[in-house]
Order: C-alpha cells, then sequence, then structure tokens
C-alpha cells in the first residue's frame, strides 16, 4: 500500500503550516506548497495529493501558480482534486503541472458524456472521488435515476472506464466495505483521510485498499511519514 501526503492549497499557499519540528523548536515552518512538497518527498512520498480549495469552490483549478511551483520543486507524480469537475478543468490541471486527476461523484454520476470525455482526457490517471458513508448518496439530490446503492454505482462507473476510486470519511466502521470493493473490484481503491495512527494504515493494507491519503494527521505529527511509508510497504 502506498501513502500519498496531502498538501490543502488555498491563496497560493498550504492552509496548514508545515513545521517538522515543532515538537522541539527546531526547523523552520513554511506555508509554501513546494517546500513542503520536498520534505514529504525527501522522507519517502511516492506522490504528493494536492487539494484545490480555491477551486473547489469556484469550478475551476485556481492555485495554479503553487501545482506548477510544487511540479517543478519534486520529481514525483501529482494528484490534484478540488475543482476538477470535467475534461475542461482536467487540461488545465494538467497543464500546470498535475499527473493525476480525482472528479468529484457529483460532477460525473449522472452525466455520463462528462464522465466519458474526463476519461478521454485523463485515461487510468483519473479517480473518482466520492463519500462513502451511505447518506452521502441519501442526501445527493438524484434528478435523472433513482438513488442508486453504493456497490451498484461503483460497478457502473467501473466498467465505464473508472480505474481508480478515492473514498473519503470512511472511518473505523468503513473499513469492511473497503475489504469488500478491494475484493470484488479490478480497480484501486484509495482512501483519503480519516486516519492518524499507524494501526489504522495497517488495518486498510490488510483490507487490501491500494493507497492512503493523509493530510491533517501529517501536519499534526499524529503520524510520521516515514513511518507510515515503511509500516505498509
Amino acid at each position: 500500500m502506498y501513502v500519498l501526503p496531502s498538501i490543502d492549497l488555498q491563496g497560493g499557499r498550504s492552509r496548514l503550516v508545515w513545521w517538522p519540528g515543532a515538537a522541539t523548536g527546531a526547523g523552520t515552518p513554511s506555508d509554501r506548497p513546494a517546500v513542503i512538497a520536498e520534505a514529504f518527498v525527501a522522507q519517502g512520498a511516492p506522490a504528493v495529493h494536492l487539494v484545490d480549495l480555491d477551486g473547489a469552490a469556484q469550478g475551476m483549478p485556481a492555485n495554479l501558480d503553487a501545482v506548477g511551483a510544487v511540479a517543478r520543486a519534486v520529481a514525483r507524480p501529482l494528484q490534484l482534486a478540488g475543482g476538477v469537475d470535467g475534461p475542461d478543468q482536467i487540461r488545465v490541471a494538467f497543464a500546470a503541472g498535475a499527473t493525476r486527476v480525482v472528479v468529484p461523484l457529483w460532477a460525473v454520476a449522472e452525466d455520463g458524456a462528462v464522465l466519458a470525455q474526463s476519461i478521454e482526457v485523463a485515461g487510468d490517471w483519473l479517480a473518482v472521488g466520492m463519500d462513502a458513508r451511505p447518506e452521502s448518496l441519501h442526501g445527493y439530490p438524484w434528478r435523472h435515476r433513482p438513488e442508486p446503492k453504493l456497490e451498484e454505482l461503483i460497478d457502473e462507473l467501473h466498467e465505464a472506464g473508472v480505474h481508480r476510486f478515492v473514498f473519503s470519511h470512511v472511518g473505523d466502521d468503513g473499513v469492511e466495505l473497503m475489504r469488500r470493493l478491494a475484493d470484488g473490484l479490478d480497480a484501486e481503491v484509495v482512501v483519503a483521510g480519516g486516519v492518524n495512527s499507524l494501526k489504522g494504515l495497517r488495518r486498510l493494507r490488510d483490507a487490501g485498499v491500494a493507497g492512503v491519503i493523509l493530510g491533517e494527521a501529517l501536519f499534526t505529527g499524529a503520524v510520521d511519514l516515514g513511518e507510515a511509508v515503511a509500516a505498509v510497504a
């Protein structure tokens, strides 16, 4: 299982300040995404996940300079989420330096044309992100179809050509769901957030999850990236 560090981009900076020596007062804090990404790569990150918070609000990637700066600083794949809602936004993300994208479920769940065009642009480097909780699907205002079951929807997306899924809000109760999905799908199952211990990472690895995206847990020091990478190798 791989571990991806996540950086939230807001106003060209990291939403959270990275200060690896905070506990001892050593080192220098930084909110520069490229500096933080370099530190993560030095600790063994195989890729970097970026969340464009401004882009999510605007419906189009907005922190393009920051994405470009990270791309120039690290020789690693960059995965971008936030504002990547269709083929045009994916092209913008790739032009800025991203190499992978996460499209939100709501952007493609009822529009097969947008999904097909997004896959055409991004291919295997497209993932669909979704909230794994049943109440999330129930709360979505399905307009053109009856509310589907989660597994049914995932099967439809997979058959359409989606080979990577990013699930948020998994929690302890969702580990068995991740196990069922990983066992039943010829696709990558990735968990975003909700993990704050090496034990939690190992549980997901043993469940067959392909990758975990860690954000705040790394910034607070709850999880050390180098230890996490080693623990699930």
